[in-house]
């Protein structure tokens, strides 16, 4: 599969290439504060697939958690990119900034143990009170 997309100016740009490691919803609470309080939709790709085209992100890593995340983000209009887990060989973009979001194929909701009455969840979908397999 090849992904490519963008923030919302348009300063920065990517393009990600290969099998997806997973494409879920995440209803965590760390997720709704960087989406404004909806589950966060994103596609897990390859590390080794993602490159940036054009610009270069601002990073921010929270210090007071135990392996915490790192954001990307567009320093110039704030659009959140990619997260990047430690340990995880994977660039999570996020499906709002690629160019054809249509591509986007939900197969599970995870940490649904923090989700809010007004989120919603496609009917089948697999749930995970947390990640799969913890």
């Amino acid at each position: 599969m090849r992904l490519e997309g963008g923030c919302y100016c348009g300063e920065v740009r990517y393009v990600a290439e290969g099998d997806p490691m997973m494409q879920a919803q995440c209803h965590c609470r760390e997720c709704q504060y960087i989406s404004g309080g909806a589950p966060n939709t994103f596609i897990a790709m390859p590390a080794d697939g993602f490159t940036y085209i054009t610009g270069q992100p601002k990073q921010f890593t929270r210090k007071d958690l135990a392996r915490a995340v790192t954001r990307e983000f567009c320093a110039e209009c704030g659009t959140h990119l990619v997260t990047k887990v430690p340990g995880l060989p994977a660039a999570v973009v996020k499906v709002g900034t690629l160019d054809e979001p249509a591509q986007f194929r939900p197969q599970m909701a995870i940490f649904t143990c923090d989700m809010q009455e007004f989120h919603t969840i496609p009917s089948g979908m697999k749930t995970f009170e947390k990640l799969p397999g913890h």
